[in-house]
């Protein structure tokens, strides 16, 4: 079995986050079943890690030029390590292999996440009694291997009770659904080594390296994350497992367009994001005679489209008959999927876009759509469309979910200046009337009128609006009672 990731990609950290990968000088046995043990332990089920063996470490970044292994050591390595795995109890055995890089050679050990968790190693793997006793949980913490404390390893326990829904086994399916051409197409797209050698490779053999089936040999069945990402038709065993985009120009529904995107999910992502940008998304250039240079503003940053909707793909859930939907009008496109955010994510974190959880539902897909430059995973997609709205002086999303978080809708406002001035003035007018219904009941301070209009505090467009609607003397200022001064009518 070989490593179908791209290792100069892998080793410079382009496709993997720096916790999920461990450098080695040198074969150290201890530290290497220890860590091991971690990754498929992958408490955070980030899809386990990758060890890599021959290259020296300084402040989280390998040493260039590559210190390599002698190749006469390499059989040798390959051959501990083997026995040195019967220290792990149940025992698991990763994919490990010599590659060249550099012109030296290294050891890539493929450790993924293991359907026997938890795991426990011995302490000391050297020592031929102490490795039968003083077995340990090892757990990854940050880009670090240490030993579960007693709260980790109930909470190991717990987590091990449920394999996420993409690296399960599908048996409905069968092996000859996955498609040989999108397995080579993905490995030639990541530039894996793998992809040369399979030309000479049959349909399994492919899919066994990719890791996409489980089971004994007589009964071998496809993981969910193959059918729905190495298949021509996953619908046929994830119904709606697609993403609509619906354009509604007119709120009538008329000269409405619907465009439904189906076939592998990354596939899917590809032309939808590709149809978006083409059709929907718009610039416009403003020369400020300030400047030197000139002002592009969008209505829709790409970024932010790209991020929220490659984060639906990732983390909706395929066991949910509900397809993705992107509805787009005149003033916001929505983006919804199922379910909602995890309940790990507090209510008050969503409201402070502090968007982080430690529970993924899919890792193996988010571990492909990482190798294909789709996403970067580790929580920046929702950072990096906020930055990617900000930077474009656009709203900031608005997230909907009803209280049992069974969906997500994410609306992105339009740009205001794509916004039609009568439109524009509409809304101002709607806004203002809302203020003067409010005040028309009793005189409230500016503060008492913004917890009236339903915010938390005072905001900009609030305050702005009051001092516009004072000037014109839509509003005026009265003392009430002797208390100070309110604002009135």
């Amino acid at each position: 079995m070989a490593i179908p990731v791209n290792i100069e990609e892998l080793i410079n950290k382009r496709i993997v986050e720096s916790a999920r990968i461990e450098f080695k000088s040198d074969f150290n046995p201890n530290e290497i079943i220890h860590s091991v043990c971690a990754f498929a332990n992958d408490i955070d089920n980030l899809g386990g890690g990758y060890i890599i063996v021959g290259v020296e470490e300084k402040d989280g970044s390998p040493v260039f030029p590559v210190k390599g292994i002698e190749q006469s050591r390499i059989d040798g390595i390959l051959k501990e390590l083997v026995g040195y795995c019967h220290c792990i109890e149940p025992l698991y055995n990763p994919v490990a292999e010599p590659v060249l890089f550099q012109g030296v050679y290294v050891i890539v050990i493929w450790v993924s996440g293991g359907y026997g968790r938890p795991y426990k190693a011995s302490l000391d793997v050297l020592g031929k009694e102490s490795r039968k006793s003083n077995k340990y949980y090892y757990i990854r913490k940050f880009s670090s291997t240490i030993i579960a404390s007693a709260d980790e390893e109930k909470e190991l326990f717990y987590i091990s009770t449920d394999i996420p829904f993409d690296d399960r086994p599908n048996l409905l399916a069968e092996v000859d659904d996955l498609d040989i051409g999108l397995m080579r197409n993905h490995l030639k797209e990541i530039g894996s080594d793998l992809y040369e050698h399979s030309r000479k490779m049959d349909l399994l053999d492919i899919a066994k390296d990719l890791q996409l089936v489980s089971g004994p040999p007589e009964r071998l069945k496809p993981l969910n994350v193959g059918i729905l990402m190495f298949s021509e038709q996953p619908e046929k065993y994830f119904r709606y497992a697609r993403i609509e985009v619906v354009d509604i120009p007119d709120p009538t529904g008329t000269n409405m367009t619907e465009k439904v995107f189906t076939g592998p999910i990354q596939r899917q992502l590809k032309d939808a994001l590709a149809y978006i940008k083409n059709y929907t998304l718009k610039e416009v250039t403003i020369k400020n005679s300030s400047k030197a240079e000139a002002t592009k503003i969008f209505n829709y940053p790409y970024t932010a489209i790209e991020e929220i909707l490659s984060n639906a793909v990732y983390h909706r859930s395929y066991q949910i008959n509900e397809p993705i939907t992107v509805r787009i009008t005149s003033e916001s496109i929505e983006i919804t999927s199922f379910p909602g955010f995890d309940r790990s994510i507090s209510d008050e974190s969503i409201e402070k876009y502090q968007i982080r959880s430690r529970i993924y539902r899919n890792r193996r897909i988010g571990d492909f759509l990482k190798e294909l430059k789709l996403i970067e995973g580790r929580n920046t997609g929702f950072p990096n469309a906020i930055q990617a709205l900000k930077s474009n002086g656009s709203e900031l999303p608005k997230f909907e979910m009803n209280p049992e978080r069974d969906y997500l809708s994410v609306i992105i406002p339009i740009h205001k200046y794509f916004i039609p001035k009568s439109k524009k003035t509409d809304k101002a007018l709607a806004y203002q009337t809302k203020i003067k219904d409010i005040l028309n009941i009793q005189p409230l301070s500016l503060s008492e009128l913004a917890i009236a209009m339903g915010y938390k505090g005072i905001t900009a467009r609030l305050s702005r609006t009051v001092n516009e609607m004072l000037l014109s003397g839509t509003l005026k200022k009265v003392t009430v009672d002797g208390y100070g001064v309110k604002l009135s009518v």
